[in-house]
């Protein structure tokens, strides 16, 4: 496993706002009578909504917090981490808005970059399954629009807070000065780690680092990069996944590295995932020096039977262990198959060689969410890398309503308790919603990261399609509304309404666009003549 290192500097500048004033005011000055146009505290107030100049800063900045959050983790698996997949800017945004808004801080919060949100919804070719199909430039593409919004969100929260002051200082106000002063000085930012999906690599080693590249130049600083065939890369929660040897994977997270290491992102981290699980298939048979070396630990994995030189064919392949003769079993497809219950024995085998080869992190793709599979691979990866710790989908392919009743069915019964009145093929069906079974297992739901988090390793949790699933639900709910009995009242009452109770800033829609952003910019280009539009006719006032 890389060693921390201490990254190049990663934190934008930490003037205060009388500084970054002052700074200003000394250039402006030293310029003579042609600049006496340029007002200091306007170019402050732009430096300060401007934190970050590049994606290369963002991606410095954001490792460094990634690293923070694993040591703390690694003190105390109570501090996990968590994100929601966000398939636009915007959706990035408001999330980051909202939980400033209920918690105060962004801190253990990211985003996810999901490759199957990038194919279902971002492809010029329109919705693709999630098989590397799309452009792998729109991965890049999404990360910089992410980071794009969510400096919005900054350059909007400290506009805000600059129109505040103004008014403060007409009114005379000077406690309320201070206290706003004080709470630009101490702005938060909505800029936070993204853990970005680059599917198996789109290529080879070669691809894999020159998409990097733009991946991190776009502000990633966490990779996520699975060991499936880059040609043949299925969604983890498909079938027909082909898994790669390790010398092959490997060299991706090599190319990783030193995209991160060329860039001057030195604690870059490195997700990488294993798909062995649910892999029945691998591309080829390992290449293997000697009797037990990696290669030949990947290829005992596979379903053999004896032969020998009597039996074969002229396009058999065989391999020789043990003294023995052995002829993979290979489909028409030209792939080889492991043998059947080999999954957790080679996601074990995976996890470790990856960590002992430059991961950081460990993403094991299950069939369901079941603390005690999870915890169990986790434990023997420990035996050999102590603090490995694992990224986890709380994926939405999983039905955890069903997924959890029948884990507390199964403990009743191991425990003879009573289930004669649950039915365990139909715990799914609203009828059992107010049991006592069913009970248990949302509480089992609810406190499945924290679970997870102390009894099988996860640092972090995250879902990588929720708002796929929330926009088809809002907007099935809206359009049965607006467009049967309830009419606009449809949107009124469940919209707008709510948006306005819930403290939505985003009611406010011009505002949220960068109108206000924008009249500042005039005022200061233009002084007193410039046209603004959040005059006393501008609709949004109505929301204020």
């Amino acid at each position: 496993m890389t060693a921390h290192m201490t990254p190049i500097e990663a934190s934008p500048s930490s003037a205060s706002y009388s500084e970054e004033i002052q700074r200003a005011k000394a250039f402006i000055d030293g310029q003579g009578a042609a600049w006496n146009a340029i007002d200091a505290e306007a170019v402050a107030r732009m430096r300060l909504q401007n934190r970050f100049r590049s994606g290369l800063d963002i991606a410095r900045y954001t490792a460094a917090i990634m690293r923070r959050d694993m040591a703390e983790y690694d003190a105390d698996p109570k501090n996990y981490t968590q994100s929601l997949g966000c398939w636009h800017g915007f959706i990035g945004q408001q999330k980051m808005i909202s939980i400033k808004k209920h918690f105060g801080s962004t801190k253990g919060r990211y985003l996810y970059l999901s490759g199957w949100m990038v194919a279902a919804l971002r492809s010029e070719f329109g919705p693709l399954p999630d098989q590397s199909m799309h452009e792998k430039t729109s991965v890049p593409a999404l990360i910089e629009e992410l980071y794009t919004f969510l400096r919005q969100a900054d350059s909007r929260e400290l506009g805000n807070m600059f129109r505040e002051l103004d008014k403060a200082r007409e009114q005379g106000d000077v406690a309320r000065e201070a206290e706003l002063t004080a709470h630009i000085d101490n702005h938060q930012t909505h800029i936070v780690p993204i853990i970005a999906d680059i599917d198996a690599g789109f290529g080879n080693a070669e691809a894999t680092y020159l998409l990097a590249k733009k991946m991190i130049e776009a502000g990633a600083c966490a990779l996520q990069i699975e060991n499936q065939v880059s040609d043949e890369k299925q969604c983890g929660h498909q079938d027909g996944k082909v898994t790669v040897p390790h010398e092959e994977f490997l060299a991706k997270i090599r190319a990783c590295r030193y995209a991160f290491m060329e860039l001057g992102v030195e604690d870059g981290v490195i997700v990488t995932r294993t798909d062995s699980l649910g892999a029945g298939l691998t591309k080829q048979i390992a290449y293997s020096r000697e009797e037990g070396d990696l290669g030949d630990q990947y290829n005992s994995f596979l379903d053999c039977e004896e032969v020998t030189a009597d039996d074969l064919k002229s396009s058999d392949v065989v391999i020789k262990r043990g003294g023995k003769l052995l002829r993979p079993k290979r489909l028409p497809s030209n792939l080889f198959q492991f043998r059947a219950g080999t999954g957790e024995a080679r996601c074990v085998l995976d996890s470790i060689t990856s960590l002992q080869n430059g991961a950081d992190l460990l993403w094991i793709e299950t069939e369901k969410p079941h603390i005690g599979q999870i915890g169990g691979m986790v434990s023997a990866i420990r035996k050999a890398v102590p603090n490995a710790k694992l990224v986890y989908n709380n994926s939405p392919s999983f039905n955890w309503t069903l997924n959890f009743r029948q884990q507390v069915y199964d403990a009743w019964a191991e425990e003879g308790r009573d289930v004669s009145a649950y039915d365990r093929a139909k715990l799914m069906a609203v009828e059992y919603d107010g049991t006592e079974l069913a009970t248990e297992a949302d509480e089992r739901i609810r406190t499945f990261q924290a679970d997870a988090a102390c009894e099988a390793g996860i640092f972090h949790h995250l879902i990588t399609l929720p708002t796929y699933h929330s926009a088809a639900l809002s907007t099935d709910n809206l359009a049965r509304e607006y467009f049967g009995y309830e009419g606009m009242l449809g949107y009124v009452k469940n919209v707008q309404r709510k948006e306005i109770r819930q403290g939505i800033e985003c009611v406010k829609h011009q505002n949220m666009a960068g109108s206000d952003i924008g009249d500042d910019h005039k005022e200061y280009f233009a002084g007193e003549a410039a046209l603004k539009a959040a005059g006393k006719d501008n609709t949004m006032h109505q929301f204020a």
